[in-house]
C-alpha cells in the first residue's frame, strides 16, 4: 500500500505539479511583458517633458546664437544631441 501510494504521488507531481508550476511561470512572464497602464502613462509623461526640454534649450539655442552674433569675443559652442521622433 505505501509503495502504490508513492507511486501515485511522484506521478501526479510529474503530471500535474510540474506543469502547474511551469504554466503558472508564464502567465506570469507574459503578464510583464506588457506595460501596465500607469506604466504607458508614466511614459507618455516622460516624453512630453523631454520634448518640452528640447523646445526650451533650442529656444536658448537661439538667443544664445543671436548673442554670440553680436559679441564675436564669445567662445565657440559645441552642438548637442538631438532627439529623433
Amino acid at each position: 500500500m505505501s509503495e502504490e501510494f508513492v507511486v501515485i504521488a511522484i506521478i501526479g507531481i510529474i503530471f500535474i505539479g510540474f506543469p502547474g508550476v511551469i504554466f503558472h511561470y508564464i502567465t506570469l512572464w507574459r503578464k510583464q511583458k506588457t506595460l501596465m497602464p500607469d506604466d504607458e502613462r508614466m511614459m507618455e509623461d516622460l516624453w512630453r517633458s523631454a520634448k518640452a526640454m528640447e523646445r526650451r534649450i533650442e529656444t536658448l539655442e537661439r538667443l544664445l546664437e543671436s548673442s554670440e552674433a553680436e559679441d564675436p569675443r564669445s567662445p565657440p559652442r559645441r552642438s548637442r544631441p538631438t532627439f529623433d521622433d
